[in-house]
């Protein structure tokens, strides 16, 4: 069901990869409630994915840039506001790598070289997307900037790796850039953290399935799905939420406020 909640609103969305990426439905929820938009992702990433089919779905343009690259990053937002019609209201990062992850290598093994990239991809990359936002005054005012973080930023998920530290210094950069957005241009900065999603990404991480089917008994409303969160998403990027800052928002079915369920106990009873 449709509420036109973004009718009229310009925006750019990072990481959609294929069909199952939070990214991916979040384009189809925003198109869906009247938003326009520019898909992007890196060179590599779009060879690996099936983004121009959803750029035809959503009537979008797709707009490759490597989002650690200063450099690409202004390319893209100025190609987005010419092809938009003017500056930006909303912008979703979707995100995340870890080559330590991919490699196999153990959180006490990190190879080091490997851990940089990843914190640049996954992290120091939404601080680039805001500084160039900042810097060239691209977002409209009230406008709302969202990126996708995960519980492992406060607690302990071993084989989540060096993307928990990621996911902590992302949060981090939200609350850091987003008070300076805030103050200055009228600007929305939030995370939202999400249960674990059988996104392509997510599926790289060692015991992924046992993340998924463990939060789900352990919370009381079940995993959030990546289209709850693009749902959540939409919500966040309308006027419905425009006094919403700083804050990183839990859409994982009550997990964060969990410390053991019925059937969890149940299962140690047995």
């Amino acid at each position: 069901m449709s509420y036109n909640l973004l009718k009229g609103k310009r925006g750019i969305i990072f990481g959609a990869l294929d069909e199952n990426s939070i990214a991916w439905k979040t384009a189809e929820r925003v198109h869906e409630e009247g938003g326009i938009f520019v898909l992007t992702n890196a060179p590599v990433a779009m060879r690996l994915g099936t983004i121009t089919a959803l750029a035809e779905k959503t009537n979008s343009q797709v707009i490759p840039a490597d989002a650690t690259s200063i450099e690409d990053l202004e390319n893209l937002v100025e190609q987005a506001m010419e092809i938009l019609g003017g500056k930006i209201d909303f912008v979703l990062h979707s995100i995340g790598m870890s080559m330590n992850v991919r490699k196999g290598n153990h959180y006490t093994n990190q190879n080091y070289e490997f851990t940089a990239k990843g914190t640049d991809v996954s992290a120091m990359s939404f601080h680039k997307v805001m500084q160039v936002l900042y810097k060239k005054d691209a977002m409209n005012e009230w406008g709302s900037i969202v990126a996708l973080s995960y519980m492992a930023a406060q607690r302990v998920f071993p084989d989540y790796n060096d993307m928990a530290d990621n996911k902590a210094y992302l949060e981090s950069i939200a609350r850091s850039f987003g008070y300076f957005f805030g103050r200055d241009k009228k600007v929305r900065v939030n995370t939202i953290s999400q249960s674990p999603t059988p996104t392509t990404a997510g599926m790289g991480v060692k015991g992924f399935g046992g993340f998924i089917a463990y939060a789900d008994k352990m919370s009381p409303l079940g995993n959030a799905t990546a289209l709850d969160c693009a749902n959540y998403t939409v919500t966040l990027f309308s006027d419905l939420t425009k006094r919403v800052t700083l804050q990183n928002l839990y859409n994982d079915g009550g997990f964060s406020n969990m410390g053991v369920s019925d059937f969890v106990m149940e299962r140690f009873d047995e």
